[in-house]
């Protein structure tokens, strides 16, 4: 295996696809290996390129073969695919990603470290939590609905919901009371672990400086800023602000041609949680606004005056973004035009 100059990894949980290439391309092998062979073959591989797919667990293996000396390309998955050859099958996938490693063009995702990756988990987890609340809360207000209790939406309305299953006058028969309790219990758990998580995350902003540095931003919480954080690479990859909130897919899609340049509606492109949690954070910025009666007189009150809101809050997530580029990139905090 010393002549190998791309090994191209097509991982999976317990099979993989290892697809070797010389320097000029030429496929030497293409064969599956297991996990625990994989291991061995990075540790006994002189250095190389090994490429993979920016997918699941292809950071933990870029770490790894990081650390065994080789050179570690990952490549988003929607740039490998036009190197595909006929066929969908594990040994056309590992060949497309070999042949997508040698492009002198091609855009790579940095391989995250361990500390990284883990504060992506206390988010996920966070925002697991947060769908199984609303999900029970959701079930249960439906289980309600069939005997003519209707309940208003999220959890701030469960104390009225409490109240009515205390009243003995109201008409529902004692096995759904019984249910609802389950619920109610499930709940109240669900709710203490998602603020023992949102504790957390309040905590490390007060323990890290770039936490408390993003915070700063209108708009731009706790949760938002562990997100940026555990989500976005370094920063300092992209050459600007544009890029970074095309990254986001916070820029419009375009379809242009004959140069008629055709702008549509955003791209959604690139990290979704962070594009989310923007969006929701200027959506809070344009209800305070909107709720104070007068527009004010800037760039955020003169596209509310002629544009709907959702609009004006991704317009002002782009924003959003483009600061938040400046000022980690700068190491500077927010400062009020």
């Amino acid at each position: 295996m010393s002549e190998v100059h791309v090994l191209a990894i097509d991982l999976a949980k317990r099979s993989f696809q290892l697809c070797g290439t010389d320097r000029g391309g030429a496929v030497l092998f293409n064969r599956t290996v297991s996990r625990s062979k994989l291991e061995q073959i990075l540790r006994a591989q002189p250095p190389c390129i090994v490429a993979m797919e920016a997918c699941a667990t292809s950071h933990y293996w870029g770490r790894m073969g990081a650390a065994c000396g080789h050179e570690v390309r990952l490549i988003p998955p929607i740039y490998v695919k036009p190197f595909v050859k006929r066929q969908k099958n594990d040994a056309a996938d590992a060949a497309a990603i070999a042949e997508a490693a040698l492009r002198p063009n091609m855009h790579c995702v940095a391989v995250k470290s361990a500390e990284h990756q883990a504060r992506a988990v206390a988010f996920r987890a966070h925002q697991c939590f947060v769908g199984q609340r609303t999900q029970l809360i959701n079930a249960l207000r439906g289980h309600l609905a069939e005997f003519g209790l209707v309940v208003a939406k999220g959890p701030a309305n469960l104390k009225s919901l409490v109240d009515m299953m205390k009243d003995e006058s109201v008409d529902v028969p004692e096995a759904v009371r019984d249910v609802v309790q389950l619920f109610l219990d499930q709940i109240e758990a669900i709710t203490s672990k998602i603020e023992d998580l949102a504790l957390r995350l309040k905590k490390a902003t007060k323990e890290n400086d770039e936490m408390r540095r993003l915070c700063t931003v209108p708009g731009v919480g706790p949760v938002t800023a562990g997100a940026v954080l555990a989500f976005a690479p370094d920063l300092r990859a992209f050459s600007s602000g544009r890029n970074f909130a095309a990254w986001l897919g916070l820029v419009p899609r375009q379809h242009s041609t004959g140069g008629k340049t055709r702008l549509g509606a955003v791209s959604k492109m690139g990290q979704n949680d962070i594009r989310r949690l923007l969006i929701v954070g200027a959506m809070s910025r344009i209800r305070w606004i909107v709720r104070k009666g007068v527009l004010p007189d800037n760039w955020l009150g003169r596209i509310l005056g002629r544009k709907p809101r959702m609009v004006a809050a991704v317009a002002l997530a782009n924003k959003m973004a483009r600061i938040i580029w400046a000022m980690m990139t700068r190491e500077q905090n927010y400062r009020m035009a």
